[in-house]
């Protein structure tokens, strides 16, 4: 029997490098309502539901057509937005979080991640790697690191450059990407837990998770990721977006 599963996409108005980002135009739309549709086009979810504690957000998402809900503004991070989230909704067995700050998010990764969880009965999170070439990009602290085992279970995340770069060798750096899914009941156990050492040196959430025993699954995915987290970040995102709309007009005529 295939899991039942909820997407969310968190979104907050404050951001300290972008204010009000998810209403940020993004070729004729706000961002939510860009990422809100991506998201939507992953075929093993049965809904798709933007979680906002700000009115503005919440209205625009149900005007543009979509699904929103009220949470808490005193959530002191994402996952605790989720998990209230995921309280509400009792009816879904997987939580996938997508982030507000993703308008390339790929709806074949969100099915990836909820996929993992039909194979693996015992799997209770899950999230996603990308390889990373560039240098500059693998010793930007920014990015964070990811390394696995040989099962493509997560060993450690890092802001630090990882493994110890010996080229020679040709072992892959990977980007950790931020959209993570999860077993519901683990999810509000996961909220709970208190935050941990290495957690706090970081600044990782997901390490709580690692720190406490629990086992990540990490899918590697070969998609563009750009979040949007700076001004030349969403008109980067602006030009990708007004040649796919250039070429999906193309194509229909």
């Amino acid at each position: 029997m295939k899991l039942r599963a909820l997407c969310v996409i968190p979104a907050r108005y404050a951001s300290t490098r972008l204010p009000g980002k998810p209403l940020k135009d993004i070729a004729g739309a706000p961002m939510i309502c860009r990422v809100y549709d991506r998201a939507a086009k992953a075929l093993r979810t049965e809904k798709t539901i933007v979680a906002t504690d700000d009115k503005r957000i919440f209205d625009v998402v149900e005007q543009h057509g979509g699904a929103a809900i009220m949470t808490r503004e005193d959530h002191p991070t994402g996952t605790d937005r989720l998990a209230e989230v995921a309280e509400k909704l009792p009816d879904y067995d997987i939580i996938i979080n997508v982030q507000g700050d993703e308008p390339l998010i790929d709806p074949t990764l969100i099915d990836s991640l909820a996929a993992a969880f039909d194979d693996d009965s015992e799997l209770q999170m899950a999230t996603v790697k990308t390889e990373m070439t560039d240098e500059a990009e693998q010793q930007n602290p920014n990015n964070v690191k990811v390394v696995t085992d040989k099962n493509g279970y997560a060993l450690y995340f890092s802001r630090s450059l990882m493994p110890y770069p010996r080229h020679h060798l040709g072992i892959p750096i990977y980007k950790h990407i931020g959209i993570y899914a999860y077993k519901r009941d683990f999810l509000l156990k996961y909220a709970k837990l208190e935050p941990t050492p290495l957690e706090r040196a970081e600044s990782l959430e997901q390490l709580r998770a690692l720190e406490n025993g629990y086992r990540i699954k990490v899918i590697e995915s070969k998609s563009t990721f750009v979040g949007v987290d700076t001004e030349e970040d969403l008109a980067k995102v602006n030009e990708i977006y007004k040649e796919l709309l250039s070429k999906n007009a193309e194509a229909a005529k």
